[in-house]
């Protein structure tokens, strides 16, 4: 058994907040699904444009926490949009045992509070 890639946690992660996004109604205009190529959704709700920042986070990192000066760049580029800026953290772990990596086949346990914005 082969534990998933970084880049295979960051599009489960996306999937995650994408169909989150879906739900509350939001309109993609843009999504880009490399790590750490920011914003990875650019999407439009109530005539507002919104940037969202997704990030797969492993146990035990909280994903509610983020880097809070890339996030206040985030803001500072979003403001310029006139757009408002998000951090989507996404718990991934291994449903079985939280200190072994997520593999393939295998159950595993989603931590999403949802978008936290920045402001």
């Amino acid at each position: 058994m082969n534990p998933l890639t970084e880049q295979e946690l960051h599009q489960l992660a996306m999937n995650i907040v994408g169909k989150e996004m879906e739900e509350l109604g939001f309109e993609f205009l843009s999504i880009n699904s490399k790590p750490k190529k920011d914003p990875q959704f650019v999407a439009l709700k109530d005539k507002y444009l919104h940037f969202v920042v997704v990030r797969a986070v492993r146990y035990p990192a909280n994903p509610v926490q983020y880097d809070q000066a890339f996030m206040n760049k985030m803001r500072d580029h979003a403001v310029k949009y006139k757009a408002r800026a998000y951090y989507a953290g996404v718990g991934i772990a291994n449903s079985k045992n939280y200190e072994i990596p997520v593999h393939h086949d295998e159950d595993y346990t989603v931590n999403f509070a949802g978008l936290i914005e920045i402001k």
